[in-house]
């Protein structure tokens, strides 16, 4: 069993718990329960941050135009963009297909979440910083230029469905050879893994503390895998990454929805 904190739907404070990956369940306050049981809300409490082009193949796939305008080499430090308050959102929620839009691009990815003040951390004590990890869908509208990463596309309403749970640092053996899958509508669409990572998760606490301090509750999503599939309404979106846990939502049209954005 692995050592979580989730907070439940209703529920004011996140609670401690133990996930049991084989039963499928979360044992919390002497009670068992099947974790599709359970109702979530968000669990990460302070700013979340995306990152582009983390991914050998992610950055592989821009071929030669990232040696051309306007980005003229590949990146030299990480390329962060906010995900905010109002595109968070829980395991089992919809994602919001805005009207206009045919379809969107999933995004899933691992959630560092920050427990200690960070501030020019050196690598090789990041991990000391971290108080766990989460799964994130970081969803965009599908779009070409990654140069100024667009608010349009990636912050709209219930765009980051994050959770259910943060899995404690102690739990894993390491968070640099992470599996992640990714099902649309029951078939697996995308295999990854964090090996694959141009800045594995130490190397990107320190990059980006050298130039801006992380607070606890803050989260790092450590990038998309190239390939990240496209999904359009009604189509369910599931992402497992090993150790960690999963994160199941469904694309619905915004128009049928009274869009739960924020926490």
């Amino acid at each position: 069993m692995q050592k979580v904190r989730v907070k439940l739907a209703g529920q004011r404070d996140a609670l401690v718990a133990s996930f049991d990956q084989v039963q499928a369940s979360l044992k919390y306050e002497g009670v068992q329960r099947n974790i599709e049981e359970l109702q979530y809300d968000t669990i990460v409490s302070g700013t979340v941050y995306g990152t582009l082009l983390n991914f050998k193949g992610a950055l592989a796939k821009m071929g030669d135009a990232v040696y051309q305008d306007p980005y003229k080499k590949p990146p030299q430090a990480p390329i962060l963009y906010i995900k905010p308050k109002n595109t968070l959102t829980s395991h089992n929620q919809p994602i919001p297909l805005p009207q206009g839009i045919d379809q969107l691009q999933a995004g899933p990815t691992l959630g560092v979440v920050i427990g200690r003040t960070a501030s020019r951390v050196k690598k090789g004590e990041a991990l000391h910083f971290v108080t766990g990890y989460t799964v994130a869908n970081d969803v965009t509208v599908p779009h070409e230029s990654v140069f100024r990463p667009a608010v349009k596309h990636r912050a709209r309403d219930g765009f980051c469905p994050i959770g259910p749970w943060i899995v404690e640092q102690g739990s894993l053996d390491s968070p640099d050879n992470l599996t992640i899958r990714t099902w649309v509508n029951g078939k697996l669409v995308l295999e990854n893994t964090t090996e694959n990572l141009i800045r594995s998760i130490a190397e990107l606490i320190e990059d980006v503390t050298a130039f801006m301090t992380l607070n606890p509750g803050d989260t790092l999503l450590v990038g998309v895998p190239e390939d990240a599939p496209l999904i359009k309404a009604n189509d369910q979106v599931r992402i497992h990454i090993d150790g960690v846990g999963f994160l199941e939502n469904t694309v619905k049209h915004e128009n049928e929805l009274t869009v739960k954005g924020g926490r």
